[in-house]
């Protein structure tokens, strides 16, 4: 098949979809597929009109390539595509809408459920800058459980950018301005300390199944941070999650894992999330604390997919010819 794989944009995380679309182009071609790399720009539909191929790949990673836009276009255009629909995207990138998400998911099947997520607040760019929201950062011990530390992070956009530990009041403001420079809203958020987990999944609906979970464990610092992600020296990766790490009994350990998997996928379907994703939390001793979902999980040869992958037994170009051909069977249904 003809496999456009789109790539790049203009998002603060281009040069991770550029080397995440690379490692998808190359694995492709290795299945037998026809590939052709296109950058996201103005002549982006133009191409695609000529080119015509049977499916898309979206490699995009941020902004564009995870916020519903691209997949939008996508469906207007009539090209079918892996990964989730518009709709989905749409409501994944902002991570505000995780509970909401959840708790109409439970609603709707009856299922109690065991996903857990950190309590806080959202607040817009404009409700600080229009509306006096930055005298009142005073307030935040009261309204988020626990009080400090606090997470802020931007309520849209990945690789951890803007994404901060905020131990007391004097460090809140320039976290959130600068969590501020990277979107239009934020988080402040109860942080949670743990065992870092991230879960990749790969299916739609009641076929979807999680992929080993990968341990992450930064050398320096006290989370996997934009700095982190750009140093392949500043943090260990375990794939599947250490046994010891969630509990000295292995049995016990056994039965956190499957939790962590259970509650992973619970969130997958509860967004209706479609052929691969990714879930990251924390396990705090107690519960899987889910934070959010990823449409678009890197590909880059650091990547925690490709990682799972690997070891799940699986290659990354079975695993990505598998998508696309399943993606040109679903034909285009908008």
């Amino acid at each position: 098949m003809k496999v456009a794989v789109l790539m790049g944009g203009k998002s603060f995380e281009r040069e991770v979809s550029l080397a995440s679309g690379k490692v998808v182009c190359e694995a492709l071609e290795e299945a037998g597929h026809k590939v052709v790399p296109l950058d996201t720009n103005a002549d982006l539909v133009p191409t695609l009109r000529s080119e015509r191929p049977d499916v898309v790949y979206n490699a995009l990673h941020g902004k564009h390539g995870e916020d519903g836009t691209i997949q939008s276009l996508l469906e207007f255009v009539g090209l079918p595509f892996v990964g989730s629909p518009a709709s989905v995207c749409h409501r994944a990138w902002n991570k505000d809408a995780l509970h909401s998400s959840l708790e109409k998911y439970r609603d709707i099947t009856g299922e109690e459920g065991i996903a857990s997520w950190p309590q806080g607040v959202y607040l817009s760019r404009d409700a600080f800058k229009d509306m006096g929201a930055a005298t009142a950062l005073d307030m935040v011990a009261d309204r988020v459980i626990g009080g400090y530390p606090v997470c802020v992070k931007p309520a849209h956009g990945g690789s951890a950018l803007g994404v901060h530990k905020v131990s007391s009041q004097d460090e809140l403001g320039e976290a959130v301005l600068d969590a501020l420079s990277f979107d239009d809203a934020v988080n402040i958020e109860q942080w949670i300390d743990g065992v870092e987990v991230s879960v990749a999944i790969l299916g739609t609906g009641w076929d979807a199944y999680a992929l080993p979970p990968v341990e992450i464990v930064a050398r320096e610092g006290e989370f996997f941070d934009a700095a982190a992600r750009m140093r392949n020296d500043a943090v260990e990766f375990f794939c599947p999650v250490r046994s010891a790490s969630l509990s000295p009994d292995e049995a016990t350990a056994h039965a956190i894992r499957a939790e962590i998997e259970r509650a992973a996928l619970e969130v997958y379907r509860a967004y209706g999330a479609r052929d691969l994703g990714r879930v990251d939390l924390v396990w705090d001793g107690g519960q899987a604390r889910c934070f959010e979902l990823d449409v678009s999980p890197g590909m880059t040869p650091h990547s925690l997919f490709p990682m799972a992958c690997d070891a799940a037994g699986l290659t990354l170009p079975k695993v990505l010819d598998s998508l696309v051909v399943e993606a040109y069977a679903r034909g285009a249904k908008f």
